[in-house]
C-alpha cells in the first residue's frame, strides 16, 4: 500500500522559510513523479512544483519560481519542498501527491496517491 506522509508545516513570519518533507513508502520510488499542491479552504487547489524521481527534473508553478525548491533524497524515498521568502498568501494546506505518470500541476485529482497534508501559516 502506497503511503505518503508530509511533515514540516507550521507557523512562520513573512519572509521566513520552511522545509516540507514527504516520505513515500509501499512502492518503488524511482521512475515516479511526485509533486506538491496547496489549497486554501474554499479556494481551488494550486500546483506548486513536481519532480521526476528518476532524473530529478523539476517543474514549478509561476507562484513558486525563485522562492520554492523541490528536491529529493532517493536513499530516504523522500521529497522536499524548501520554501523561502514566505508571504501570507502562501498560507495553505500543502499536499504531497505521487503517480507513475508526471501529470501537470493544474489538476491534483489526476494524481493517484495523496498524503494527508501539512498546514503552513504565514503571518506576523
Amino acid at each position: 500500500q502506497v503511503r505518503l506522509v508530509e511533515s514540516g508545516g507550521g507557523s512562520v513570519q513573512p519572509g521566513g522559510s520552511l522545509r516540507l518533507s514527504c516520505a513515500a513508502s509501499g512502492w518503488i520510488y524511482t521512475g515516479r513523479c511526485m509533486a506538491w499542491f496547496r489549497q486554501v479552504e474554499g479556494k481551488e487547489r494550486e500546483g506548486v512544483a513536481r519532480i521526476w524521481t528518476e532524473s530529478g527534473a523539476t517543474t514549478y508553478a509561476d507562484s513558486a519560481k525563485g522562492r520554492f525548491t523541490i528536491s529529493q533524497d532517493k536513499a530516504k524515498n523522500t521529497v522536499y519542498l524548501q520554501m523561502d521568502s514566505l508571504q501570507p498568501e502562501d498560507s495553505a494546506m500543502y499536499y504531497c501527491v505521487a503517480d507513475q505518470m508526471c501529470y501537470n500541476l493544474e489538476r491534483m485529482d489526476l494524481w493517484q496517491y495523496r498524503g494527508q497534508g501539512t498546514q503552513v501559516t504565514v503571518s506576523s
